[in-house]
């Protein structure tokens, strides 16, 4: 009985050994599969296979005699081009003048003139023509035309050496436009220039006077200035100095006889200690 028991388990011991083995090598094999992109990985940055197996190199099997199939015996070569002479630069033979500066050949007697083609330059060619009306990116642009100007007289005053107050007539150069007295007007009330203040030449209008309106009806301009141009820190000599400037530079105009001085609007009597601007002005009441 002791002799059968020790077969039995024996022989029970068989089966579970190799459902052993079994399971074993199914786990090898899973974690081969599973791993294989990493172990095949760590194969090719050892090397390992390449160096167990240096001796015998196998062909790749898409560079092998099969896959090129052979040409058929009777199929002629392509024709090839004739090739142009080169010089030792690389240079064509008949292009090896012009780099060094040599004049091309003479066209060959008998030849038509007309038809003759220049040879090709390298790499220089000619401009394109522009068609009309099209400007190129280069073309500077075109400069507007400067405006029409006219010579314009406005008279300031000049002190001489004894004292006493003259009229003094200066020329300026003015655009042309739809209101040339106001334009006039406006330049007096600038003042002379440098050149002209260098010449005792003095402005009497006071300073902050503006010209609110200007305008000609029959032959009168009415001119209206702002209340500035009531107050004159020369007196009476100053009043008299500022009207003749106004009335002298705008009856320069041939349609203007006279002017008619307003403030604010107004027609007023009286400009500062007496002088009567109630009515129109002109050359002879100076």
């Amino acid at each position: 009985m002791a002799l059968q028991t020790k077969k039995q388990q024996k022989t029970s011991k068989k089966p579970i050994g190799i459902i052993f083995w079994v399971a074993f090598f199914i786990l090898i094999i899973g974690l081969f599969m599973i791993n294989r992109d990493l172990i095949r990985g760590t194969l090719e940055e050892t090397q390992i296979p390449q160096r167990l197996f240096k001796n015998s190199p196998a062909i790749p099997p898409d560079l092998s005699a099969e896959s090129f199939p052979e040409l058929p015996p009777d199929l002629p070569e392509p024709a090839r081009e004739p090739e142009a002479e080169q010089s030792p630069a690389g240079v064509p033979a008949d292009q090896e003048g012009a780099l060094a500066g040599e004049e091309p050949p003479p066209p060959e007697p008998g030849g038509d003139p007309e038809t003759a083609q220049p040879p090709a330059s390298l790499g220089v060619s000619e401009p394109a023509a522009l068609p009309p009306g099209q400007i190129s990116e280069n073309t500077p642009p075109a400069q507007p035309d400067p405006p029409e100007t006219r010579e314009r007289t406005l008279y300031f005053i000049r002190i001489d050496s004894d004292g006493a107050i003259l009229r003094a007539q200066v020329m300026r150069k003015l655009p042309l436009s739809d209101s040339p007295l106001l334009d006039v007007l406006q330049t007096l009330l600038q003042g002379p220039s440098a050149e002209e203040q260098g010449r005792n030449i003095q402005n009497f209008i006071p300073r902050g006077t503006r010209i609110l309106s200007a305008m000609v009806r029959g032959q009168t301009a009415y001119i209206n200035f702002n209340e500035e141009f009531q107050y004159n820190t020369y007196g009476v000599e100053g009043y008299a100095a500022q009207l003749q400037q106004i009335v002298w530079t705008a009856t320069e105009f041939s349609n203007i006889r006279d002017v008619q001085i307003l403030i604010e609007g107004r027609r007023i009597d009286y400009l500062g200690e007496g002088i009567q601007i109630g009515s129109p002005l002109n050359r002879d009441w100076f």
